[in-house]
């Protein structure tokens, strides 16, 4: 009886590693997985937004965004501070400051603001605000051209700022820098089959419309000459 057991026992050994591997896989996915639903902190992600508000002074830059913040992680991110920048822009020594946060897009008598507090996005959801930003006596007056715009956040996790997102703000949209409205920020993307298109269409245009000042300037001659016609005629 024991040589048989002893056999039985060695062929079984080699199984028992295996099942071992096995256990400590299962043990590290679990671990794994509950940090990844429960406990893994993620990062803030932002896009660029697809209008703004503002008004612009040689003493005061004041933009209004609408923003989207989404949490790619499980546990919740507290933002305690918000800024824009120009990095490309040496006159703009001070950033835009997080001023107010307001209720609609469009300035108003009835807009309803609220100063900066912070606030929580929690895990693996997107929030969206308006946020209105202004640096006054900057010294930078935006021209009516594309800049480069860092959007930054302090985050209660992290020291410092961080980089949210850097978009292209559209100040050639601002027609009225002294009026606080709403301005788009898209920009009108178009193929060349289609800027042809466009081209043709305009020349078709000018060229209907010429024949139509020709047409008109015929009726009104041959309308005179009629007239001239039956003076003549006793």
């Amino acid at each position: 009886m024991v040589p048989l057991t002893a056999a039985v026992m060695q062929g079984a050994s080699p199984s028992i590693p295996g099942a071992g591997v096995i256990s400590v896989c299962a043990l590290l996915f679990t671990v794994a997985s509950f940090w990844w639903i429960n406990a893994r902190q993620g990062h803030l992600k932002s896009w660029e937004p697809r209008s703004f508000a503002a008004v612009v002074h040689s003493s005061m830059a004041r933009l209004r965004l609408p923003l989207v913040l989404h949490n790619t992680g499980a546990k919740p991110i507290v933002v305690q501070d918000l800024r824009l920048s120009f990095p490309d822009e040496p006159a703009s020594h001070l950033p835009l400051l997080w001023m107010s946060s307001p209720s609609s897009l469009q300035p108003g008598p009835e807009d309803d603001t609220k100063l900066p507090a912070g606030f929580a996005v929690a895990g693996r959801e997107a929030q969206q605000l308006l946020i209105e930003f202004e640096a006054p006596f900057s010294g930078f007056v935006p021209e009516p051209r594309d800049y480069r715009v860092r959007l930054e956040a302090r985050v209660g996790h992290r020291k410092g700022w961080r980089t949210l997102l850097t978009f292209t703000l559209r100040a050639a949209n601002i027609v009225d820098p002294d009026r606080y409205t709403v301005y788009s920020n898209a920009t009108l993307e178009l193929t060349k089959e289609d800027k042809q298109k466009a081209d043709a269409a305009i020349v078709e245009l000018l060229d209907d419309q010429g024949d139509r000042s020709a047409r008109r300037d015929r009726e009104q001659r041959d309308s005179r000459g009629s007239d001239g016609d039956n003076d003549m005629n006793p």
